[in-house]
């Protein structure tokens, strides 16, 4: 398990972060395969699992004769898929629910190779922030730290979702030092800080905030920088930089892609359940896509 490459919601991290507050995931592993899956209880449903972005295989044709180990007989089973395609999906009786989103995956390694993977702009800003002053720092993690205020109060004005600031902060209690947080500032006052959360291969960026005199100072490419440099150095071959909305927010997908990353399209919300199933299986190749 220790050497595949897993995501935030199949990672031993997690899994201690809700022990911690008191839910339960329950998993499975094999030589080369890796799964959890968190029980909810949903209004109509009632008992429902939840598989997001499971289970991981080192080798992509285990991943759907997996999915019959991680289902339970009678309970609907709510699959967030990653690397399993449709056809098979819908073969199997699961009932599409939500198109696929769009990650930013960016790799790390020497620092050469990652200056190299990224936009010529990207590039050009990242070098004039190393005139403009900024003092960069890093250190664990707090309850208290103001980028979780200042990132709830960003995520109501514009309206998206992420990861609550409560469970970044019980991720850091029940991680030590696992979770990271680089600042700017300037003249003594913050700029710009991220969040980051280390689990096995792989790092999560959480959170994001630039001030206006950030912005004006390419803060946030400085502290991805910082970041991509010591995450590498820490044994880290894969960065997490989150969903990419180019209809909403195109700048910050700029950001992302322009960092080096590239898009990873994920495989869709699907639900299977035992009455469904049957029909599932019978839809039009176009509505499971």
């Amino acid at each position: 398990m220790e050497s595949l490459r897993l995501p935030l919601p199949q990672s031993p991290e997690y899994a201690r972060t809700l022990g911690s507050l008191g839910i339960a995931l329950r998993s499975g592993s094999e030589t080369g395969l890796a799964w959890q899956i968190q029980s909810r209880r949903l209004p109509v449903l009632g008992p429902v699992d939840l598989l997001s972005r499971g289970p991981v295989a080192r080798d992509p044709a285990d991943l759907y004769p997996a999915l019959a180990r991680c289902r339970r007989p009678g309970v609907p089973l709510l699959l967030n898929a990653d690397g399993i395609g449709a056809e098979a999906l819908r073969a199997g009786g699961f009932w599409p629910l939500m198109t696929p989103a769009t990650l930013a995956l960016l790799p790390l390694g020497p620092e050469d190779t990652m200056r190299a993977a990224m936009h010529q702009k990207w590039r050009n800003t990242l070098n004039r922030s190393a005139r403009q002053g900024l003092t960069l720092s890093r250190q664990s993690l707090s309850g208290t730290h103001w980028l979780l205020e200042a990132e709830a109060r960003q995520a109501s004005a514009r309206r998206y979702r992420a990861l609550p600031p409560g469970l970044i902060a019980a991720f850091a209690r029940a991680n030590p030092g696992k979770a990271l947080i680089w600042e700017a500032r300037h003249r003594g006052s913050p700029v710009a800080a991220i969040a980051v959360l280390r689990h096995g291969r792989m790092a999560s960026w959480q959170i994001g905030v630039t001030l206006d005199e950030g912005r004006r100072r390419g803060a946030m490419n400085a502290l991805l920088w910082e970041a991509m440099r010591w995450l590498a150095g820490h044994g880290h071959d894969q960065l997490d930089l989150g969903m990419l909305n180019s209809d909403d927010a195109p700048g910050l997908t700029r950001f992302k892609l322009r960092s080096g990353a590239s898009a990873h399209r994920l495989g869709g919300t699907w639900l299977h359940m035992g009455a469904l199933a049957p029909l599932a299986r019978h839809l039009p190749a176009g509505l499971a896509a």
